[in-house]
């Protein structure tokens, strides 16, 4: 059985994330700045590029290396056509985060979007174990209501998420962290249009 998001289209996830009602693209645009403009690094890696959104906030006057990871093989394509001011910076790499046999190289930043959702903690412990960052910034989704994919019309290009979705809890987050030797650094909350908010949480190395 393959990953659920290589079967989605870029265009209807974007469509579906930037709606006035769900607002999550603006959101994530907007604190992504901060997340790679905070912490005094070189290499960056993030997890679940999707189309490249924020890329556009990099500071290359200080990073020289970041690394756009994702399972989706066109979402990767079309992030690099986007960016071409990043040439010789950005590196993609098609990775199923959930494969056994999982390689990836350092990086001294590692971010996290709306991506432990679709892993899980104990992955996600495994993902920083092999990249060893000094820091990790993750912005997960905490849910209100019965379903984590807003209502819109670009619904059913999701169906196939809840496969493998699971629902985030920032003290269960937390935990995970100093299970594997990071202590929370930053706590944020950002409240959107549907009753859901992103919770941005900082971790450094101990």
């Amino acid at each position: 059985m393959g990953n659920p998001w290589e079967e989605i289209n870029l265009s209807d996830y974007e469509n579906h994330m930037s709606l006035d009602s769900v607002y999550q693209l603006q959101a994530l645009n907007a604190m992504m700045r901060e997340q790679f403009a905070v912490y005094p690094v070189a290499s960056i890696m993030i997890l679940g590029i999707a189309g490249g959104n924020g890329l556009e906030h990099i500071p290359t006057e200080q990073v020289k290396l970041v690394y756009g990871v994702d399972v989706n093989s066109d979402f990767l394509a079309q992030c690099e056509a986007r960016y071409p001011a990043l040439t010789g910076i950005l590196k993609t790499l098609r990775i199923d985060l959930l494969d056994e046999a999982l390689q990836l190289p350092p990086a001294e930043l590692l971010v996290a979007n709306l991506l432990i959702e679709y892993i899980g903690y104990e992955a996600f412990q495994r993902v920083v174990r092999l990249v060893k960052p000094q820091y990790v910034s993750c912005i997960i989704q905490i849910n209100t209501g019965d379903s984590f994919v807003s209502d819109s019309p670009y619904l059913h290009a999701f169906d196939g998420l809840d496969a493998v979705h699971h629902q985030m809890e920032e003290q269960r987050l937390t935990v995970a962290m100093r299970e594997i030797d990071y202590s929370v650094q930053k706590a944020e909350e950002r409240l959107l249009p549907n009753g859901k908010k992103f919770v941005r949480l900082d971790f450094a190395r101990m």
